[in-house]
């Protein structure tokens, strides 16, 4: 649906050339809900800005739906972007209109007759749950509400692809739990590929099913939301993911690695089927080894388990090798834990 192919960007400013996006690809299929996180000045928005062409890239290629933007004339980019919907952090809405008119703006401004119009904006209106407030102004609305008004307007031509950009980072976390469901649905019924820039790892953990981690311009890491979350491969998508998941080695734990004595700690990952087992009892009664529990969570990513433990092995050498045998043919990832160990 959306292929990014080398996608770079330079901003010239008063003699200053600043790299917002280096050598950027990344592949969107259709029907999916993707997730690009970073912090502020990482080059989301840029990103973003190239997909609806708002901003060209220097160099490199975006495709939309089969269709090459640095390519395409300014008649068949029009084309391009009635098939893309816009949801904004600050809604945009015009105080000057009613709910009705706002959601009714992209259509008459496209010339739909009058009585489409209608029909398609009340539809629009039941299904976010505000049919109600069709002639309320925005002033009238909650945060949360003018979001919903905002989704229906960017619903309102029946785009295929919805850009989210920091849709919810103005909303409590009440609120923002509604949006996202909402939004898990436009996916979900009207099979619209959605593209959520966010810089809260929660979000992407809610309802995204892949992510890229992008930092200085470029994309750090990506995956599917269970890989990244699992087993981040950057300092950056460790720092992400401990925003969420908590995973971070306790400043005990590396108290105790600074003691004399030698002591085995590993932090265990169980994912799916293994994070049911008792697989710490059995490694006990089949091995001379011990195992305290020093610190752990169990969560869900995706509809699937996922347990993160630390945990300490007593016994002597040769009985913890054996252990960590057991331990992979159990399907349970595990790393040792040591000194500088201070993050995931």
């Amino acid at each position: 649906m959306i292929q990014i192919e080398n996608v770079s960007k330079t901003f010239n400013r008063k003699g200053v050339t600043t790299e917002a996006l280096k050598n950027v690809s990344l592949d969107i299929k259709e029907g999916e809900i993707y997730g690009i996180v970073g912090f502020s000045g990482a080059g989301k928005s840029t990103l973003l800005r190239t997909i609806n062409h708002l901003t060209t890239p220097t160099s490199g290629e975006v495709i939309v739906d089969g269709k090459h933007l640095s390519k395409a004339n300014s008649k068949e980019i029009r084309e391009i972007k009635k098939d893309i919907g816009m949801i904004f952090q600050h809604f945009n809405l015009l105080n000057s209109k009613t709910v009705f008119k706002n959601v009714a703006m992209p259509l008459i401004l496209s010339g739909t007759p009058k009585e489409e119009v209608e029909k398609r904006v009340n539809e629009l209106l039941d299904f976010v749950g505000l049919k109600d407030k069709a002639q309320n102004y925005p002033d009238e609305l909650s945060g949360g509400q003018k979001q919903r008004i905002g989704i229906a307007r960017a619903l309102a031509t029946q785009p295929k692809i919805l850009l989210c950009d920091e849709a919810t980072s103005a909303l409590d976390p009440e609120t923002t739990a509604s949006i996202l469901s909402l939004l898990k649905r436009v996916n979900e019924e009207y099979n619209i590929t959605i593209l959520l820039i966010t810089h809260e790892m929660s979000v992407v953990r809610e309802i995204c099913d892949k992510v890229a981690i992008m930092e200085n311009g470029e994309v750090i890491e990506s995956g599917s939301v269970f890989d990244i979350f699992s087993n981040p491969s950057t300092r950056t998508g460790v720092k992400f993911v401990n925003t969420v998941m908590h995973s971070e080695v306790p400043d005990f734990v590396l108290r105790l690695l600074s003691d004399e004595k030698k002591r085995h700690i590993y932090r265990l990952n169980f994912i799916a089927d293994s994070a049911g087992k008792p697989i710490l009892s059995q490694l006990s009664k089949r091995y001379d080894v011990e195992a305290s529990v020093l610190f752990g969570n169990i969560t869900e990513l995706q509809r699937t388990p996922f347990g993160n433990l630390i945990v300490e092995f007593i016994g002597e050498a040769d009985e913890i090798e054996k252990v960590k045998a057991f331990l992979t043919e159990q399907e349970v990832l595990y790393s040792e834990v040591t000194r500088n160990a201070s993050e995931y």
